[in-house]
């Protein structure tokens, strides 16, 4: 089997690839029935020739291959008829701009897999870049409370040559005054950003601790959904029915308002559970909160002033809580600044690819070759030979075929 490394097309480039150089040597040794070939990439955080050095070969042509990996949405002009392919594609939940994509894929017969459902037999992803978008993303957050209250300058994360370059800036936050960090989340992303609080130096504390406590430097503390929900009907807290019906939930974050200077939001929100505050408590008097740090972005989500995405070379804006409008970032320091910036982990794609690919090796690859027994591969495919797959035949008003033409085999 041949498996094909894409080179990425979406403007600007992912520089983030599937298999580094030495993953990619590792699948070859660990199986022996796999090759790899590289497209080449101008963009890609790995060089052509570093994949060269370790004798694996560079080629334009991947009308050969099995299977073809990106990382993000492949242009739809660039999808080659009747190939297999696995990348992320945002298209499971009906994203408008990736409607043609899902239509051209169906229309060239394309077999599509998407990383984001590759599961194991608990429903829990197996590859994933979260932790890296909560490593950078805590990062940004102190990078712009640094900047927004001119205590430190640090070095932006996508200008670090990796993680141990990054780590070289966390000594400049020893100029944090005695300030409260709240981190949402038990997740893969927040747990990237915990990990980067305390590499920092800084203290955790319990909930507890943090809403009563002050201390002569700065802390952080960890929200899990339990700390600032709550059920409707006064009923004892429910992780399992939360996720099932978080409608049936409001929120308490309220109480953390007043002592909270930098809010890290990792937790996932669905649209069904409430916000954690509204844009009319920015306006209270003890709304303490400077600078957010929103990892999830979720555009008109759990953070009601993450109004759009950032950028990486753009990454903070202004939010006015006066007007609730949008203004440029450090403006006015009444204003909350807000980072939400939506691709975090492209900020240090050697690091996260390198991660990414021991998760493939471990996880995926393992089903590629030994017949799918449980079945990961079959969860993940959207569309086969250019039909939805049963499991997504809610996907053809979507992508504007017959429901009856819809479901190839499952």
């Amino acid at each position: 089997m041949l498996l094909g490394l894409i080179r990425e097309g979406k403007t600007p480039p992912d520089r983030r690839v599937a298999l580094t150089p030495k993953k990619c040597v590792e699948l070859q040794v660990g199986f022996p029935g796999l090759r790899v070939r590289v497209q080449p990439s101008d963009s890609r955080a790995f060089s052509d020739d570093e994949y060269r050095e370790l004798g694996i070969e560079v080629s334009e042509d991947l009308s050969g291959c099995d299977l073809l990996l990106g990382v993000k949405e492949v242009p739809a002009a660039r999808l080659l008829p009747d190939k297999k392919y696995l990348f992320f594609s945002h298209t499971i939940k009906q994203q408008p701009a990736n409607r043609g994509l899902l239509q051209t894929v169906l229309r060239q017969r394309v077999t599509l897999l998407d990383y984001e459902l590759l599961t194991n037999a608990a429903g829990e992803r197996v590859v994933a870049f979260g932790h890296w978008a909560g490593i950078v993303g805590a990062y940004n957050g102190l990078l712009t409370y640094g900047r927004k209250h001119g205590l430190y300058a640090l070095k932006p994360a996508w200008q670090c040559v990796d993680l141990e370059d990054m780590e070289e800036e966390y000594f400049k936050v020893r100029a944090l005054p005695p300030i409260k960090i709240a981190v949402t989340g038990s997740g893969r992303v927040a747990q990237g950003a915990l990990e980067v609080l305390a590499r920092m130096g800084l203290r955790q504390v319990s909930v507890y601790d943090y809403l009563y406590q002050d201390f002569p430097g700065p802390v952080f503390t960890q929200l899990r959904s339990s700390d600032y929900h709550r059920r409707r009907d006064g009923r004892v807290w429910d992780t399992p029915n939360f996720h099932r019906e978080p409608a049936e939930y409001e929120s308490t974050f309220g109480r953390f308002l007043p002592v909270t200077d930098l809010l890290i939001a990792c937790a996932y929100w669905h649209p069904a559970a409430p916000r954690l505050f509204s844009e009319a408590d920015t306006q209270r008097p003890d709304f303490r909160i400077t600078t957010i740090a929103d990892v999830t972005c979720d555009v008109d989500g759990s953070i009601p002033t993450t109004r759009r995405a950032s950028t990486i070379t753009e990454p903070a804006y202004d939010y006015d809580p006066r007007t609730g409008e949008l203004a440029p970032a450090y403006s006015r320091p009444e204003n909350i600044t807000v980072m939400a910036v939506d691709n975090l982990p492209c900020e240090l794609p050697r690091n996260a690819s390198r991660d990414f690919g021991r998760q493939l090796l471990d996880h995926f690859v393992p089903a590629l070759v030994g017949g799918d027994p449980a079945g990961m591969l079959a969860r993940a495919t959207i569309a086969r030979d250019g039909e939805l797959t049963e499991r997504f035949g809610y996907l053809a008003e979507y992508a504007g075929v017959a429901v009856g033409e819809a479901h190839g085999p499952v």
